[in-house]
């Protein structure tokens, strides 16, 4: 079978990625998808065994770092666009371990884009007929802090265009701030999309976008972690007060916008996606809390007792926030769900798919587990 077109997904093994994949192989039968992914701890195959036998969608396995391999797939396939996922993602790792995070996040993407950039510039940004693209993913975490000026929340804030825990957001303009290694290793790659764009002429852009949760996400982060916990009467670990506020999207929303941003989005732009859904961290535990409770067949809020404080993480930013209206005003992007319509959907495909949990929490993840959270 002919394709139109070749596109590369780095990290498509992984959560978000895996959610990518899956999107633009059943919408695109004529676009070739290659999934490229080193398979890490977070990376499993498992993620896109519904769509693994489709004629358009083919894996590779390999290093983003491994400069090369990279080349040559770009090369040898006539890809005319990176959708690059990719990255070590979770801070609590980066602080124990930068040396690997800035591996990956930075010189992994430089080595994508050099590769990129000996097959398209030649061409002139143009491959069969197709525009070249390279589309970088990163996050909320390169802004640094908000500041948490309404800490018991005020739901009425948002009427005035404030949210409800502060008045400011991040938006496209914000300057970069980074915190912890995660966050600078992708701040630094982040310019190293927009230095190729602006040195080279690549057709490049980025987006920067909130919290994410749904399926498919490796229990080290905190709703998968916690609803595991739950269910088996485990600790939930916390850290500092709970008083930590993040911004929260459904995954299947942030693989719309990457969809939409890819084919409309502006070369050399950025784009923020977020929820428009800001919790407390505590206050999210709790509906977490709630939520398997009732789906258990448990009274809700009896799980409550196994809320156990811990030591906050070094360089915890105490607020994010996103403002995703220019997204909205330029390509028509929404969030599709309530917060509540989606975390009683992650928590029933969590409960509804142990099988994987048990697959992918090997007892390597559980001795790490102990040790990062001390309980």
């Amino acid at each position: 079978m002919g394709f139109d077109r070749t596109l590369i997904i780095t990290g498509g093994a992984g959560f978000i990625g895996s959610h990518v994949v899956r999107l633009f192989v059943t919408k695109y039968p004529g676009t070739r998808i290659i999934n490229l992914d080193k398979l890490t701890y977070a990376g499993n195959l498992a993620n896109l065994k519904d769509i693994e036998g489709k004629p358009n969608y083919t894996f590779v396995k390999a290093d983003i770092c491994d400069y090369e391999t990279v080349r040559g797939l770009v090369r040898d396939n006539n890809v005319s666009g990176i959708i690059h996922l990719a990255a070590e993602s979770h801070v609590d790792r980066s602080i124990v371990d930068p040396f690997t995070f800035a591996r990956t996040n930075v010189m992994g993407t430089l080595s994508l884009l050099q590769a990129a950039r000996d097959y398209w510039e030649p061409a002139g940004w143009e491959i069969g007929g197709k525009p070249c693209r390279f589309y970088h993913i990163s996050t909320d975490e390169v802004y640094g802090a908000l500041e948490l000026t309404r800490p018991e929340g005020d739901p009425s804030a948002g009427e005035s265009g404030g949210g409800p825990f502060g008045d400011d957001f991040f938006t496209e303009e914000t300057k970069y701030r980074p915190h912890s290694p995660y966050s600078a290793a992708k701040a630094s790659s982040d310019h190293f999309v927009r230095a190729y764009h602006d040195t080279y002429g690549m057709p490049a852009l980025v987006t920067n976008c909130s919290n994410n949760y749904g399926p498919y996400q490796f229990p080290e982060k905190l709703i998968p972690l916690f609803i595991n916990n739950i269910r088996y009467r485990r600790p939930l670990p916390v850290y500092g007060k709970g008083e930590n506020v993040r911004d929260w999207l459904y995954v299947e929303d942030h693989a719309r916008a990457i969809d939409l941003i890819f084919h409309n989005g502006r070369d050399g732009e950025t784009y923020n996606i977020g929820g428009f859904n800001e919790w407390k961290n505590i206050d999210l535990i709790k509906v977490l809390i709630r939520t398997v409770d009732r789906v258990l067949g448990r009274p809700e809020g009896a799980d409550e007792d196994l809320i156990t404080f811990v030591t906050d993480r070094k360089g915890h930013d105490m607020r994010y926030a996103i403002d995703s209206t220019k997204l909205k005003e330029e390509l028509g992007w929404e969030p599709s769900l309530q917060f509540e319509e989606g975390i009683e959907k992650t928590v029933r495909w969590y409960l509804d798919n142990q099988d994987w949990l048990d697959n992918v929490t090997s007892g390597d993840y559980m001795s790490y587990y102990e040790k990062m959270y001390g309980v």
